[in-house]
């Protein structure tokens, strides 16, 4: 198949099917009496296996050594790049949480501020029921207690009322 077959196959632009062989991701191939570039099945199995680790987030130099290397190897990549994205949600979470913390002390007046009464109603006009707003609670509050303890104080909701959410959202049992 030509380039352009072979990127319309992967879903990728031909320039950057062009770039993979350019570095060494694809290998060179043989080339028709016209001079078009032939690939195969085999060139199409390799593109469709570094569109998975690009999709996973891989860098280019990874998928090089995950294509070049034993799989005991590969593991060890898997493993750094899940690292890698524990330490980026780590990160975000952080900014989450200051961008909570800076929304509190911006000065503005209390009812200018998003509450409980805002937020249930954002949630029912965007189609949530009581009961989809209770595993909504609990998914947060199984994924990240922390944040969900802070997004609700963030609501101005009153700490009884906050403890009593987490509570129920713990033994609603989502999993």
């Amino acid at each position: 198949m030509t380039v352009t077959a072979l990127a319309r196959a992967a879903g990728l632009s031909r320039s950057t099917v062009l770039y993979y062989e350019s570095i060494g991701l694809l290998r060179k191939v043989k080339r028709s009496g016209a001079n078009y570039r032939l690939y195969g099945e085999a060139d199409a199995l390799r593109l469709r296996q570094i569109c998975v680790y690009r999709a996973a987030g891989l860098t280019l130099a990874d998928i090089r050594a995950a294509l070049d290397r034993p799989a005991n190897d590969f593991a060890a990549i898997l493993d750094r790049r899940m690292a890698r994205i524990g330490d980026e949600i780590e990160r975000l979470r952080g900014q989450q949480r200051a961008i909570a913390r800076l929304l509190q002390t911006t000065g503005r007046r209390k009812k200018d501020m998003l509450s409980k009464e805002k937020w249930t109603k954002v949630m029912r006009d965007s189609g949530f029921s009581d009961a989809d707003m209770h595993r909504w609670h609990a998914q947060f509050e199984k994924d990240a207690p922390e944040d969900h303890e802070e997004f609700l104080r963030f609501l101005h909701i009153p700490d009884d009322e906050v403890r009593r959410i987490r509570e129920w959202s713990r033994a609603s049992g989502v999993s």
